[in-house]
């Protein structure tokens, strides 16, 4: 493996969501275990979303936002993209040309597409790493112009000359300690089973009723158990309350900035099904119910859950949206999963087959390659 000695420079682009963020973070911690962190210099070009700046102040990592628009039928929105394009793509250039950049890695999304026009200005290769199963349009868009396309989901909905890698998950995401060390950092009961629920950084209305529902309705259900739910801004009081009215034991946040430790401390999860998320249960081999994101055209999250489900890893349902029909069904298997300690082993056990998550690993060798080529 060559050693490389000169500091390298990256713009990271990717916004919106943590989806799209974490992803570049896991990247950049792969450079920086490879090269060392002083021989790396990054920037993380994300949009104007709070939550964008929010993890990065977590992750205490530098940003700079891209006044950048998602693509919309809706006159006024289409036009704040086509007004605001030119100065999404002239703060994009600013960014990359200060840093230096030797290189751009985008992971999709509407924060990419401008940056995209601005590497190619600056001429500055550009490096698409793909993350779901069907490759959404601008990931389509980036890929035509990309120097490097890589892909860390294969399928029919994914080009066929993308480079596969496996799934990319941040070192900072995985736990570390056992079990009950991960629950005492949480401030959970080390001895007992834990559900963990989570609909991402941002959250997830229908999973956070569907589990109100089932508390309220059929509390004795969660005996023996305690939740950790990640509700998304704004709803952890009201969901906190529910299980409060109904005698569940539940700690409930708005975020959760230890992924690691609640991966490490669950026992069994309840969650979305988007790329980051499926790559942390496959990571942390946590039993896991998956609801897709429903109103998703192409349905890309159910695909992304497919390797899972295939060695029944993992169960996939449907989000009906409405409570009492998740209550129902996607909520009878939860109910049928918290009560059996066999089933529960049986779906750790068949992540095995699945081999690793070293995508970050591979993507970072790539890009060092790509730069000294």
């Amino acid at each position: 493996m060559p050693e490389y000695r000169d500091t390298v420079r990256i713009a990271f682009a990717g916004g919106g969501s943590g989806g799209h963020i974490y992803p570049n973070l896991a990247v950049l911690e792969a450079l920086e275990d490879r090269l060392g962190a002083h021989h790396v210099e990054s920037i993380f070009l994300v949009s104007e979303r709070p939550l964008d700046s929010s993890i990065l102040n977590i992750e205490g990592r530098t940003g700079a936002t891209v006044p950048a628009r998602p693509v919309s039928v809706h006159p006024f929105r289409l036009a704040r993209l086509v007004f605001g394009w030119g100065r999404a793509v002239r703060a994009a250039r600013g960014a990359i040309r200060a840093l230096k950049a030797d290189a751009v890695v985008a992971t999709g999304g509407f924060v990419s597409a401008p940056v995209m026009n601005a590497a190619r200005a600056e001429r500055v290769p550009l490096v698409l790493l793909n993350l779901d199963a069907v490759a959404g349009k601008a990931n389509r868009w980036v890929g035509r112009k990309a120097d490097l396309r890589l892909t860390a989901a294969t399928g029919p909905g994914v080009p066929a000359d993308w480079e596969p890698v496996r799934p990319v998950v941040r070192e900072s995401a995985l736990p570390s300690g056992t079990a009950s060390e991960c629950k005492q950092r949480l401030g959970l009961d080390p001895e007992r089973r834990t559900l963990l629920v989570t609909g991402g950084s941002q959250g997830a209305r229908s999973i956070n009723r569907m589990l109100e529902r089932l508390a309220l309705s059929a509390p004795e259900s969660f005996n023996g158990w305690q939740i950790l739910h990640q509700c998304g801004s704004g709803d952890s009081e009201e969901q906190q309350a529910a299980y409060r009215r109904a005698g569940v034991d539940a700690v409930c946040h708005d975020y959760l900035d230890d992924m690691a430790s609640a991966w490490g401390a669950a026992d069994l999860a309840v969650a979305r099904c988007g790329a980051g998320t499926v790559a942390e249960v496959w990571a942390a081999r946590v039993p896991a119910i998956l609801l897709p994101y429903p109103y998703h055209r192409d349905q890309h999250q159910a695909l992304n859950a497919e390797p899972l489900s295939r060695v029944n890893a993992a169960i996939v349902h449907t989000d009906r949206v409405d409570p009492e029909q998740n209550a129902l069904l996607a909520g009878r298997s939860l109910v049928e999963l918290l009560g059996d300690d066999i089933a529960r082993e049986r779906m750790r056990a068949a992540f095995s087959s699945l081999g690793p998550t070293d995508g970050a690993q591979t993507v970072a060798e790539r890009l060092l390659t790509l730069i000294h080529t």
